[in-house]
């Protein structure tokens, strides 16, 4: 008798495990027969990039897929109107899927392995973002396809983020609480390498400071003039000597953004724009008021006046591993992406313009797990602090190049980006599929969301009680 409760055991355990095995592989195959419809999708993406918080058309089109499979929408949230929330289904749990769309100013390119603008001095998917939302749209609507199929009570819920590139959408989204009754959040980024890693990264906080002098005539009144941009030269200086006295791995960037309009009219107006980024968000903070105190000394010291206006602020990555260790194993699944011999071609011509050009294979291999400190930032910092998150990298790059850079426009407009695209989906969708099978892998997730955050912590955004900074690319 016992041995026959043993063996019932077993055949009920390999009946389970086969057929997750072909619920996997059905998804897989679905979202493989699609693929050409998500190619035109994020090609639509690529040709008409729009930037930060100006995505309009991407955020309809994204939008319009969804609802053609069923998702309520709700357009603009958080005060933003390209922000939207897609949702299918009721019920425990909730999974969310996040996807960004936006661009980046002055990167366009052709789909070519050599530098050539398909607009001059446009925007450019330069960090993937096309790919990225694209790609999560597919694996949302294969997690909705999922739950029909199988009959299972959940909520699948999109997640429309504008304005990732300096512009903090989600910290907006956060702060409205569009978070809170998530279980789990899956995500991805383009990349060169496949990879599924419990990270950090850095917290950020920047903003625009902008001087007010006095105009004169530069070489008939100079001394009844007094210069913004000296203000903002002032600024800096002191910035660059508070450089030698901050905390690894503090980092300090700034761009002037406005100087004046002839050399010889005193400029009576200037603007520099600053990110400070940590690894602890509370040093950040600290390095922030230190900046600050530069932008007040220097306004003294050459008689200006200076304001300054925070534009963005996210926290640092809180990593997940129990959700990292799911997406491993489903991207190991999936697989990296195939080079076909034109792929190659062309990824032997991009190769030669970068400095330091990575194995072309490595595009086809999943890299083993291995926590990780990043060195960039992201506005899903946030989300993470407020709901369990899980991403990974997918291959859409020729091995070895940068993100913002010329060579991940053009790449990410070939078949080398969307192949990339389509291990994302996979891997979220089937990432997706075991959350919402499986109850006790989800309370794994969250409990070590739990203990990692601790039982004391309180949200609070760095951006402060600002509205969204809707204009920050127009100026």
């Amino acid at each position: 008798m016992k041995n026959q409760l043993l063996l019932a055991s077993a055949f009920v355990l390999i009946s389970s495990i086969s057929m997750a095995q072909k619920d996997k592989k059905k998804m897989i195959a679905d979202l493989d027969a699609k693929k050409d419809h998500y190619t035109s999708i994020a090609k639509l993406l690529w040709e008409n990039p729009e930037l930060g918080y100006l995505e309009e058309k991407s955020s309809a089109l994204l939008q319009e897929e969804l609802k053609k499979e069923g998702f309520t929408i709700e357009a603009g949230v958080a005060g933003i109107p390209t922000a939207f929330t897609a949702t299918y289904g009721s019920g425990t749990p909730v999974i969310g899927v996040l996807g960004e769309f936006d661009a980046l100013p002055g990167m366009s390119q052709d789909a070519v392995p050599f530098r050539k603008a398909r607009v001059v001095d446009a925007p450019g998917q330069a960090c993937g973002h096309h790919l990225f939302g694209t790609g999560s749209l597919a694996a949302a609507i294969a997690a909705k396809d999922y739950l029909i199929a199988s009959g299972k009570s959940g909520t699948i819920r999109f997640y429309g983020t504008p304005a990732e590139e300096g512009g903090s959408g989600k910290v907006y989204m956060v702060r409205a609480g569009l978070f809170n009754d998530v279980d789990a959040i899956v995500s991805w980024h383009a990349g060169d390498k496949n990879t599924a890693n419990p990270s950090t990264n850095l917290a950020t906080i920047s903003g625009k400071f902008r001087f007010t002098g006095k105009s004169s005539h530069a070489a008939m009144a100079p001394e009844l003039g007094r210069s913004a941009l000296d203000g903002v030269e002032g600024m800096n200086d002191l910035v660059n000597m508070l450089r030698e006295h901050t905390t690894e791995p503090t980092r300090i960037h700034y761009v002037i953004t406005k100087g004046g309009d002839a050399p010889n009219i005193v400029p009576k107006e200037a603007e520099v724009y600053y990110v400070v980024r940590h690894s602890n968000r509370l040093e950040v903070k600290a390095v922030w008021d230190r900046v600050v105190k530069a932008a007040q000394g220097a306004a003294i010291g050459t008689e200006t006046e200076m304001t300054y206006e925070i534009i963005g602020g996210t926290y640092e990555r809180l990593p997940n591993e129990a959700l990292e260790t799911l997406l491993h194993a489903n991207m190991t699944l999936v697989g990296g992406v195939d080079y076909t011999p034109e792929d190659i071609a062309f990824a032997k011509e991009i190769q030669k313009t970068l400095g330091t050009p990575g194995p072309i294979e490595s595009a086809g291999q999943v890299q083993p797990m291995e926590f990780t400190h990043g060195k960039a930032s992201a506005d899903t910092g946030d989300v993470s602090w407020n709901t369990p998150t899980g991403a990974v990298t997918a291959a859409t790059w020729v091995p070895g190049t940068p993100a913002h850079s010329w060579q991940a426009v053009a790449a990410g407009g070939t078949d080398i980006g969307y192949k990339g695209m389509m291990v994302a989906a996979k891997t979220m969708a089937l990432t997706a599929m075991d959350l919402i099978k499986n109850p006790k892998l989800l309370e794994q997730v969250k409990t070590e969301f739990n203990e990692r955050r601790g039982a004391d912590f309180k949200y609070e955004a760095l951006l402060g009680d600002r509205e969204p900074a809707l204009d920050y690319r127009k100026n």
